[in-house]
C-alpha cells in the first residue's frame, strides 16, 4: 500500500513512496494554485521518516517547529531562495495530506497546523541565520561551499582538510565548540527511531480518577501536607525531622516505624521516602530551618488524580531516596548512576504487556544495562560481580515495591508465562530457521548469538529461575496512561484503543491497515461503528474515494478481515464499479478465483490495477521494465490497451500516460527506423506529375 511509515532499514520503499507522494502533491498544488518546492516537501519527508515515531502523515505543533526550527537548519543545504520556500511547501504538505485522506487523525488538526506553521515562520528566518543550530557536518559542508569548494570527491575533501589544518581556510572556532558540545552530550534533537507500541486500552476517565483517589501514596502525601502545616515543622541541624515529630508522622502515614530503635529520623526509610516526594512533588519545602507547606499547591492537594501524575513524575527523580548502598563505604546502588534512564526503560518494556512480566527478566536487562555506566574490573572476581548484581536486584525490587504503592504497579507470584523464557531456549535459533525455511523469511536464518536478546551468561542464569514461582509485575490502567503520556511526549507512537472515534472514515482505515493488529483493528472498528450508526457504507465510499490504489486494497483488506460478515461483503464488491479491480486482485491471490473464471473485461481491469500499483509501489522505471520483460515490442501497445481499459482510477490512468506510455512511445519513436521512400512513390508525392481526384 501507499504506507506512511517505513522501518529505518526500509529504504527503498521509503524512497518510491515519498517521490509519489511529493510527485502526487505537487500536481494537486498545481491544480489548486498552491505553491511548493519539491525539494522542500523531500525534506519534510525526510524530517518525519527520520524520527522517534517515523509517521510522515502525522503532524502536530511540536513536528512543525522541529521541522522548521532545527531540521532544516541543521542538516539542509540548499540556496537561500529555496530554504525560504519552507513553510509555504509545508503548509501545502499538510494540506495535501488532509485533502487525499492520508492524514494521520492521531496529530493536530488542520487549524491547529496552519496555525503551527504560522507561528513557526515567524522564527524560521532567525533560525536559519543562528549558526548554532547548524550539525557538524552541515557545519563543514557550509564552510567548504563559503569558500567555493564542492566536497564531491576523496580529493576534494582531503584539500579541504589541508586547507583548514594550514589555516588557509578560516572556520569560527566558537562556534565550532558549541556544536562540539552539542553532539558529544546529546543536547541536539534526539532522532533516533523509537520501537513502536501496541494499541492499549483504557479504562474510563472517571475510573482511572477514582484509582488515583485510592493510592495509598496519594493518601499519604496529602496527609504529610497537612501534618506539616502552613506553620511547619522544625528540622534538625542536619536537615532532618527530629526524632519524636519522625515518630509520631510514621503513625500517622501508617510507615510502621514509629517504634523502630534508630538515632535519628534518617534511619527511618519509609519516613524519608515520603518526605523526598513531597519536596519533589512541590508539596512542602525547606525555610529557614523549617519544613514548610507549599501554598500554591493546595488546588494539586484537591485533586487526587492530579496529584497522582505529579507524584508518578517526581519518582524518576527519588532513585537516591529508594535504592539503598549495597556495601556501606559505597557511596550509591549502581542503579541510582542512570535511575533517570533505566526506569523509564523498565516501564516501557512492561508497558502493554498482556502477561505479568517476571521481575527476574527485568533484573537481567537492568543488570546488563548497570554495567555500561560502571566501568567493572574484568578481573574483579565472582563473588563481588555477585553482590553488585543481587544489589541491582534488590533496588529493582524496592522500586516496584514503591510504584505498587502509588498505584502504577500490580504486584503477584507466580510461574512466569512461557512467553519470557521462548527466545532464551537452547536451540532457539534452529527454531527460528526451521520457521524462516517455512515462511520464506530469510533474515531470520542469518541470526546468530549476538541476535539473542540476552548473552548465554544471563540465559543460563535466566532460565531456570524463569521455570519456577518468583514475582511478577504488571502495569495498572494509571500506570499504563501515566507511562503512555511519557511515551506521546517522547515523539513516540502509542495508540489508545478508543481514539479514532472522531476520525474520518477514510483516516480510520489508513491507521488501523498500518498499526493495528487484526484482534486490535477490530476492536478499534467496533467503536467506531458503534459511534457513527454501524453503517459500513461509510467505510466502503472512503475506500472509493482514496486516491492510491494500494492503499485502498490495504484499506478494504482491513475492512474484510475485521468485519464479522468481511468475506461476503468481499463477494458482493466482486462487480463494483470502483471497488471491483481490488477485490478480484485479492480473490486471485486468495485462490478464491483463478484466471479462466474473470471476463475479457475483467483481464483488462486487472492488467491496469496491475500496472498502477507497480507505479505506485516502484516508479514509473519499474512499470516500464515489467512491460519490456512481459511484452517487449508490444509494450506500448499494452500500456495503450490499459489507457483505453476504464479502469476507474483516472488520476493513475493519467500518470500512466504521462510517465510511462508517452516516454515509451517517443524512445521508441526515436529508434525506430523509417526507410524513405522514393520520389513519386505512394504516400509521398514528388511534386511531378498528375494530380489525382478523390
Amino acid at each position: 500500500m501507499v504506507r506512511t511509515h517505513f522501518d529505518p532499514d526500509e529504504a527503498e520503499e521509503f524512497e518510491s513512496a515519498k517521490d509519489l507522494l511529493v510527485r502526487r502533491c505537487l500536481a494537486w498544488a498545481d491544480e489548486h494554485g498552491l505553491r511548493a518546492d519539491e525539494a522542500m516537501l523531500m525534506a519534510a519527508l525526510d524530517a518525519r521518516h527520520r524520527s522517534r515515531d517515523g509517521r510522515l502523515a502525522c503532524w502536530n505543533a511540536r513536528q512543525v517547529r522541529r521541522f522548521l526550527l532545527e531540521w532544516i537548519p541543521r542538516h539542509l543545504m540548499a540556496e537561500r531562495d529555496v530554504l525560504a520556500t519552507a513553510p509555504e511547501s509545508l503548509l501545502t504538505l499538510l494540506r495535501y495530506l488532509a485533502a487525499s485522506g492520508l492524514r494521520d487523525p492521531r496529530g493536530a488538526s488542520p487549524a491547529e497546523l496552519e496555525a503551527a506553521v504560522a507561528e513557526a515562520s515567524a522564527e524560521y528566518p532567525a533560525a536559519l541565520a543562528d549558526p548554532t543550530r547548524q550539525g557538524i557536518g552541515k557545519f563543514w559542508a557550509q564552510t567548504a561551499l563559503d569558500n567555493g569548494i564542492v566536497l564531491d570527491s576523496e580529493r576534494a575533501l582531503a584539500g579541504f582538510q589541508r586547507d583548514v589544518n594550514a589555516g588557509r581556510i578560516q572556520v569560527d572556532a566558537d562556534v565550532l565548540d558549541k556544536l562540539l558540545e552539542a553532539e558529544f552530550t546529546g543536547a541536539g534533537p534526539h532522532d533516533e527511531r523509537a520501537f513502536p507500541q501496541n494499541p492499549v486500552a483504557l479504562p474510563s476517565a472517571a475510573e482511572l480518577a477514582a484509582e488515583a483517589a485510592r493510592s495509598e501514596v496519594v493518601r499519604q502525601l496529602a496527609a504529610l501536607t497537612g501534618w506539616v502545616g502552613a506553620g511547619g515543622q522544625p528540622l534538625t541541624k542536619t536537615g532532618n525531622l527530629r526524632l519524636a515529630d519522625a515518630r509520631e508522622l510514621a503513625a500517622l502515614l501508617g510507615t510502621g516505624e514509629q517504634d523502630l530503635r534508630v538515632r535519628s529520623s534518617a534511619e527511618m526509610p519509609r519516613v524519608s521516602l515520603l518526605l523526598a516526594w513531597a519536596k519533589k512533588t512541590g508539596l512542602v519545602r525547606v525555610r529557614k530551618g523549617r519544613l514548610v507547606s507549599v501554598a500554591k499547591a493546595a488546588p494539586v492537594l484537591r485533586d487526587p488524580e492530579a496529584l497522582w501524575r505529579r507524584a508518578f513524575e517526581a519518582v524518576f527523580e527519588l532513585g537516591p531516596a529508594i535504592c539503598t548502598p549495597i556495601f556501606g563505604w559505597s557511596g550509591s546502588s549502581m542503579l541510582v548512576t542512570a535511575f533517570d534512564l533505566l526506569l523509564p526503560d523498565v516501564l516501557n518494556t512492561m508497558y502493554g504487556m498482556p502477561i505479568p512480566m517476571p521481575v527476574a527478566r527485568l533484573q537481567e536487562t537492568v543488570w546488563l544495562a548497570c554495567q555500561e555506566y560502571f566501568l567493572l574490573d574484568s578481573e574483579e572476581d565472582d563473588f563481588r560481580q555477585d553482590l553488585w548484581r543481587r544489589g541491582v536486584e534488590r533496588d529493582l525490587l524496592a522500586v516496584f515495591d514503591v510504584l505498587a504503592g502509588l498505584g502504577a504497579v500490580e504486584p503477584s507470584h507466580g510461574v512466569p508465562d512461557e512467553l519470557y523464557s521462548s527466545d532464551l531456549r537452547p536451540g532457539v535459533l534452529a527454531e527460528f530457521a526451521e520457521f524462516a525455511e517455512l515462511t520464506e523469511l530469510t533474515e531470520l536464518t542469518e541470526l546468530t548469538e549476538d541476535d539473542l536478546p540476552l548473552p548465554p551468561e544471563a540465559r543460563a542464569r535466566l532460565l531456570p529461575r524463569l521455570a519456577e514461582p518468583g514475582p511478577l509485575v504488571r502495569l495498572t490502567p494509571l500506570g499504563t496512561r501515566a507511562v503512555r503520556e511519557r511515551l506521546l511526549a517522547d515523539g513516540r507512537d502509542a495508540p489508545l484503543l478508543g481514539e479514532l472515534a472522531d476520525a474520518t472514515a477514510g483516516e480510520l482505515l489508513g491507521v488501523l491497515a498500518q498499526h493495528y493488529t487484526q484482534e486490535t483493528a477490530a476492536a478499534e472498528l467496533e467503536g467506531w461503528l458503534a459511534a457513527h450508526g454501524g453503517d459500513v457504507e461509510p467505510l466502503l465510499d472512503a475506500i472509493r474515494a482514496c486516491p492510491f490504489r494500494t492503499r485502498a486494497s490495504a484499506m478494504l483488506s482491513t475492512l474484510v478481515e475485521t468485519l464479522p460478515d468481511g468475506r461476503s461483503m468481499q463477494a458482493r464488491l466482486r462487480h463494483d464499479p470502483v471497488l471491483g479491480p481490488v477485490v478480484l486482485t485479492a480473490l486471485l491471490e486468495a485462490g478464491k478465483l483463478h484466471p479462466e473464471d474473470l471476463s475479457t473485461d475483467e483481464h483488462s481491469l486487472l492488467l491496469a490495477e496491475g500496472l498502477i500499483l507497480l507505479l505506485e509501489l516502484g516508479g514509473p522505471e519499474a512499470v516500464m521494465g515489467q512491460l519490456r520483460e512481459s511484452a517487449g515490442r508490444d509494450a506500448t501497445e499494452l500500456i495503450a490497451e490499459v489507457l483505453d481499459s476504464g479502469h476507474p482510477a483516472r488520476a493513475a490512468l493519467e500518470e500512466l500516460r504521462a510517465l510511462v506510455y508517452e516516454p515509451m512511445l517517443a524512445r521508441s519513436g526515436r529508434l525506430r527506423l523509417v526507410p524513405s521512400p522514393a520520389p513519386g512513390a505512394r504516400g509521398r508525392p514528388s511534386g511531378r506529375g498528375r494530380k489525382r481526384k478523390h
